[in-house]
């Protein structure tokens, strides 16, 4: 809507992963030069953590565009909570083998066999896991496992793990400690400083083709910074719908009134109306009495009724006592 009133050739802060749009922060270089690394390495595990919407996804998708499609075979998976053999599954999915209804052993034969194929084409696979920390234990070990298929001289396959911070807890526990032992590098990508927040505001709107119209006031970024924290994500949003306002508007500058008018409607978004919020009940002293008093009645009715029970079973027990003796006698008859 806005681009071609700011004569901008696309739109600068789409929510979805775009590695045409990579800002190098200096987290993200730190990130990319792991990656790299691991690429060179072509062996074990590399684990990149960082917070909901810091670029994990963007930074991986940046990966594959370098990578040379004739030495690597780059397959990425989202996961959710997945079991051992879903995993297995899924894995098997991206490799386009058949899965649906498959045993364990027949994924792990059909696996190992599709990677010993591309092995003899001279290549290798790389393996992306994103949202790790949705992985159970026994999935990740499932993992690990299939790092131990190897040719001759290198591995067939190798995994890297992008998760959310609490990922880390899971690769601390105990049972991880062989996993542990295959990770060669890892890194997490925190948050952007204020003057890095600028740069990537402007090298998105450079990107497609921004001439400073609207123009974007100092102490505007200063409060985008605040209010995003450094994350893309928070920023990519507060961005795009600054934008909107400067087109429906028709402002040719975008200051910090702008941006706290639009920090107010997010805040008001997300925020419950007061009629929707649910709040504890406010207990009286009176209630909880009354609430007592129908618990001691309901155990007093409780209590009869396993009285008259117990006064059936008496009463059944003294008839079979009774017509035993007959019982008996028929018997003998």
């Amino acid at each position: 809507m806005y681009e071609t009133h700011f004569r901008l050739t696309g739109k600068p802060f789409q929510l979805v992963p775009d590695p045409s749009f990579f800002y190098g922060s200096k987290g993200h270089k730190r990130a990319t030069a792991y990656l790299d690394y691991g690429v060179s390495r072509g062996e074990g595990f590399i684990v990149i953590t960082g917070e909901i919407g810091a670029g994990k996804t963007t930074l991986v998708r940046n990966l594959f565009q370098k990578l040379a499609t004739d030495k690597i075979h780059a397959i990425q998976i989202v996961t959710t909570h997945l079991g051992a053999d879903d995993m297995l599954r899924m894995v098997a999915a991206a490799l386009h083998l058949a899965h649906t209804d498959s045993s364990k052993a027949t994924l792990l034969v059909g696996i190992e066999t599709l990677l010993r194929q591309i092995d003899q084409q001279g290549k290798r696979v790389l393996l992306v896991i994103d949202e790790a920390q949705n992985l159970s234990p026994r999935a990740i070990e499932e993992l690990r496992m299939l790092s131990n298929f190897q040719s001759d001289s290198r591995s067939l396959l190798q995994t890297f793990l992008l998760g959310q911070p609490e990922f880390k807890n899971t690769m601390m526990r105990p049972e991880m400690e062989q996993l542990r032992q295959r990770v060669i590098a890892t890194c997490h990508l925190g948050p952007m400083e204020p003057r890095e927040t600028r740069d990537y505001i402007e090298h998105r709107l450079h990107t497609v083709g921004w001439d400073n119209f609207p123009s974007i006031t100092d102490d505007a970024f200063v409060a985008i910074h605040e209010f995003c924290e450094g994350v893309p994500r928070k920023i990519n949003t507060l961005c795009d719908r600054l934008l909107l306002m400067g087109y429906l508007e028709e402002l040719n500058e975008l200051g910090i009134d702008q941006v706290k008018t639009i920090i107010s409607d997010l805040r008001e978004e997300f925020h419950l109306p007061a009629s929707e919020v649910v709040t504890a009940p406010q207990v009286t002293i009176a209630d909880a009495n009354l609430a007592l008093a129908s618990v001691a009645e309901m155990n007093a009715r409780i209590s009869g009724v396993e009285d008259s029970m117990a006064s059936v079973l008496r009463a059944v027990k003294s008839l079979v006592d009774l017509f035993q003796p007959l019982k008996e006698q028929i018997n003998k008859q």
